[in-house]
């Protein structure tokens, strides 16, 4: 049995997931839809991303992900599906794959009819193109059925590098926590509290492994559950008190013990 799971910022007052899963069984009557989030904020690619990147994990191989956070739907991004970790991805090529199949095995076009509904209306490709694709697979189809190899995801901005002393905030999480795209081994091993700042907003923050090594209301800084530093206050929002939002730059510094 097949499974496939669904990550859209299309909530859950119309029935457009309702559309995409029926496309899905037509393909595949045996296959088990789940539903990771359909709450994504309208257009917000970087959450979707991280939504998809928290659980796709924990999914067991062979499990394929439909994603669609689509502002550009119909236009120049291609429509892929990657291999990636023993799973696949199905989803627009703008960024909303990149951290789930951080390093794709491979990476189609769907561009073969049989993968895609006829009409194809250029306004729901989550319809016509990624859930058709994505019941095809659960079909059985190989992904390199689908189309010409592009190699390559496109990288979701914010996410190619940092400069030295800065990063970039890639995300805001529901708490207020600062995701930043700064990885774990960029931090001393010695370090006791990191220096933040964005402008004229800054704090000190207690390097620690988790939440409640710090009291309530205190700055702690710590590596989150993709492997990113998060800046945080426990039971209030780092967000709010750096003034910091996606895309945002934020320099740092590491003191040692």
């Amino acid at each position: 049995m097949s499974i496939v799971t669904f990550t859209t910022d299309f909530g859950g007052a119309d029935g457009y997931v309702g559309a995409m899963k029926g496309v899905v069984v037509s393909r595949s009557r045996g296959a088990s839809v789940v539903d990771i989030c359909h709450n994504i904020a309208r257009h917000d690619i970087a959450g979707g991303a991280f939504a998809l990147a928290q659980a796709a994990p924990y999914f067991p191989p062979g499990t394929i992900h439909v994603a669609v956070v689509d502002p550009g739907v119909g236009g120049a991004r291609a429509d892929v599906i990657a291999v990636a970790n023993n799973q696949l991805f199905v989803g627009p090529d703008n960024g909303l794959l990149s951290l789930a199949a951080a390093h794709p095995d491979a990476v189609f076009a769907i561009e073969s009819p049989p993968f895609r509904r006829t009409p194809i209306s250029p306004t729901f490709h989550g319809r016509d193109v990624f859930a058709a694709a994505a019941g095809l697979l659960a079909a059985g189809a190989p992904p390199e059925d689908a189309g010409r190899s592009l190699g390559i995801l496109s990288a979701l901005p914010g996410t190619q590098g940092d400069a030295v002393g800065a990063t970039t905030v890639l995300h805001v999480d529901h708490f207020g926590n600062v995701i930043t795209s700064l990885k774990a081994a960029a931090i001393p091993a010695n370090t006791t509290q990191i220096l933040a700042n964005a402008g004229e907003n800054g704090a000190t923050f207690a390097w620690r492994k988790t939440y409640a090594d710090v009291d309530a209301g205190a700055f702690v800084a710590l590596v989150g559950s993709l492997g990113l530093v998060e800046f945080a206050v426990r039971e209030g929002s780092a967000a709010l008190k750096l003034g910091v939002a996606r895309n945002h730059v934020l320099r740092w510094d590491a003191v040692a013990a």
